[in-house]
């Protein structure tokens, strides 16, 4: 008989190994990334490195300082061209995948097909005092078969520190497992070698069924893992009027005024399906708030 999916899902759950000196998170996913596939359909092979994306962004935020937003963003130039996902500190998640449809029903997953000049990024933005965040990004290496290889590489070299990720996809579930080596000389002479030969065993039908209680005590009892804390997460889009307003500015009167269509000008958010419309009067207003912002003389404060 088939284990039911997990039912605490839609979280994420940070822990500690303390015996072996090792920290951990773990996120699984269902309505969230219901919500990211439902811009579909996408081809299996993609819609699986996308579900993977969400987890691992997701996943991630839990364990570097995100007070903003972090994303993973691959580009390419074959059958795949665009995979981002993207996980606020407040626990909203979003995704999106492009794609050439003539050539992507033949895709593999393997990230070393994607062509000459794929790139893959995981990108940090966090606020700061100024008008603009305070970014970091990070490029990682395309020399692993799948993403959670690639990001075990990236995380190595970056933090220098030994680390483990597995993620998975299965229909309308999304799932990762990362531990990570604490800095220093905390936990025995033989605690980060016996974490990763358990973590070898786990299978990725087990991540995505297993609840994290079960996960950590099956996989980790003897190490004697603690909660460090858990946290809600769900599909959120950060579209607006206002960012739209601003998207319409951006394209110059001309333009602007062009995407008007049978009475106004209709945009519609990729990542959530939002519909916004204006008229050409809204359009005018658009433009001339635009100008005025532009125009507007410079004041000491």
């Amino acid at each position: 008989m088939t284990e039911p999916f997990a039912p605490d899902t839609d979280r994420l759950t940070r822990f500690l190994l303390p015996h072996a000196g090792v920290r951990g998170v773990r996120v699984h996913l269902t309505d969230a990334w219901q919500q990211v596939r439902a811009n579909g359909p996408y081809p299996a092979a993609i819609e699986e490195m996308l579900g993977e994306a969400c987890a691992a962004a997701a996943l991630f935020t839990g364990h570097a300082k995100v007070e903003g937003r972090l994303s993973v963003q691959l580009r390419a130039s074959g059958a795949l061209r665009t995979l981002f996902a993207e996980c606020t500190a407040a626990g909203t998640i979003r995704g999106i995948a492009r794609f050439d449809p003539d050539r992507a029903a033949s895709m593999t997953r393997d990230l070393r097909d994607l062509g000459e000049g794929a790139l893959l990024a995981l990108t940090i933005e966090n606020p700061s005092k100024g008008r603009e965040p305070m970014r970091y990004q990070g490029l990682v290496s395309l020399d692993s078969e799948a993403l959670s290889g690639a990001f075990e590489d990236y995380f190595r070299q970056s933090e220098q520190l030994p680390t483990r990720v597995l993620l998975a996809v299965d229909g309308g579930h999304a799932a990762g497992l990362m531990v990570q080596r604490l800095p220093g000389d905390e936990g025995d002479a033989d605690g980060w070698n016996r974490i990763s030969t358990l973590f070898d065993t786990l299978s990725t039908s087990e991540l995505l069924r297993w609840p994290g209680e079960t996960l950590l005590t099956r996989l980790f009892s003897e190490d004697e893992p603690q909660l460090l804390g858990e946290r809600p997460l769900q599909f959120g889009c950060s579209c607006s009027r206002e960012r739209v307003e601003a998207m319409i500015a951006s394209l110059g009167p001309d333009e602007a005024r062009a995407a008007v269509i049978d009475g106004e000008a209709h945009v519609v958010c990729e990542f959530c399906g939002r519909d916004y419309r204006f008229s050409p009067d809204e359009v005018e207003r658009v433009l001339r708030a635009s100008d005025e912002a532009v125009d507007a003389p410079a004041r000491t404060q």
